[in-house]
């Protein structure tokens, strides 16, 4: 078994569509072992976007993630994080084929829905960075 950080983006929450994203995660078979309304700041954006932060484009990332607060998930199943991903499509929404979260919900590159940890090492490190390990279930 496998976990998985899943952030629902600004964009979902303001388009109330987290119920419909969810939903896709839970009929896959994936538990959800934690959740948790968080308003992301300069430090967290920071750390979390690291690898990105000294691009001239991580202002505007920053501006949308902390626009409103964001649905931090942390999803347990067989393979999670690939399976996450497969359900969310690719990073571009305008690529993202239907069907997919991301090609049925989502508008552009940045507003596309679903932030998901792209490896284990990657999940484990953003599931310290947004949770305690006593606010997970299981």
């Amino acid at each position: 078994m496998q976990r998985t950080l899943v952030l629902l983006k600004p964009d979902c929450l303001e388009r109330k569509v987290a119920g419909d994203v969810i939903t896709r995660f839970e009929k896959k078979g994936y538990d959800i072992l934690a959740s948790k309304m968080i308003q992301l700041d300069e430090e967290l954006l920071n750390e979390h976007y690291s690898h990105v932060a000294h691009l001239p484009f991580f202002p505007e990332i920053a501006s949308f993630m902390s626009s409103r607060p964001v649905l931090a998930l942390v999803l347990e199943g067989e393979d999670v994080i690939q399976g996450i991903r497969d359900l969310l499509g690719p990073t571009d929404s305008t690529a993202a084929p239907s069907g997919t979260i991301r090609g049925d919900l989502g508008t552009d590159r940045m507003r596309n829905v679903v932030h998901a940890s792209d490896s284990p090492e990657s999940a484990l490190a953003e599931i310290n960075r947004f949770f305690d390990a006593d606010q997970i279930c299981g």
